[in-house]
């Protein structure tokens, strides 16, 4: 497969995942709770271990040590997608967890939605947000429980 249609393929599937973790009722059926939580980031993280153990060699003086080296771990279309991978699996998995404590602290899903599109799109400020929203819920007293 093309790195166009792995991409294709990625970002379409975890989009049922971020659905139920919006809309779908937590805590009903524990096999709908699994899909965000477990079955779509060890799916993208098989995925993405493939595309590491096929293509990460070939990046020409990539590596970790420096914004150069990291530039061209991204230059092949094969790296970006492993990168773009990474991302969403991670992302997905962050947001079934964040979702469980916005649960324990009792916010509405109505509140929950716009602070789990932050995660899917932004990742650490969606995160950033959830966890000043509990420190002042635990400041205030008003639960908060991690």
């Amino acid at each position: 497969m093309s790195a166009d249609d792995l991409f294709g393929l990625a970002s379409a599937a975890v989009l049922p995942g971020w659905l139920i973790l919006i809309l779908a009722p937590r805590g009903r059926w524990v096999w709908l709770d699994r899909i965000p939580a477990l079955i779509l980031p060890f799916s993208l993280s098989a995925l993405y271990t493939g595309l590491i153990l096929a293509h990460f060699s070939a990046a020409e003086g990539g590596g970790f040590g420096s914004i150069a080296q990291v530039r061209a771990l991204f230059a092949s279309d094969y790296g970006l997608l492993a990168g773009w991978v990474h991302y969403l699996a991670f992302d997905l998995l962050i947001g079934a967890m964040m979702a469980g404590q916005m649960d324990k602290m009792g916010l509405s899903r109505l509140s929950q939605a716009p602070l789990l599109g932050l995660i899917f799109l932004f990742g650490p400020l969606g995160l950033f947000l959830i966890w000043a929203a509990q420190g002042s819920l635990r400041a205030f007293g008003k639960g908060g429980a991690a």
